[in-house]
């Protein structure tokens, strides 16, 4: 029997930087079929999606210079900011717990 061939990593490009990450290094954000624009912690929320790094610089830029608005082809609503700069801090808080096991 042959042995199985080992599976890549997904890799998504960030709407700021353009530089190709790991899926799971990145946050995904979903313009969800009824119009709201949210992040998406499960990669899986049906809509259309774009990715950004989780850098704050990287979501700042995205929103600013209107390329995450042209991915998912809508108006970026004002509290976006905010909520993805909050996940990004549970997302460390929780990785640091975890380093500390």
């Amino acid at each position: 029997m042959a042995p199985r061939a080992v599976r890549r990593l997904p890799t998504r490009s960030c709407v700021a930087c353009r530089t190709s990450r790991d899926k799971h290094d990145l946050i995904r954000v979903v313009r969800r079929p009824d119009g709201t624009v949210q992040a998406d912690p499960t990669g899986k929320a049906n809509g259309r999606g774009a990715y950004v790094c989780t850098d704050v610089a990287c979501i700042t830029n995205g929103i600013e210079r209107g390329t995450l608005a042209r991915a998912l082809e809508t108006k970026i609503p004002a509290g976006l900011r905010e909520e993805l700069v909050a996940r990004i801090e549970t997302m460390s808080i929780e990785g640091g717990a975890r380093g500390q096991e």
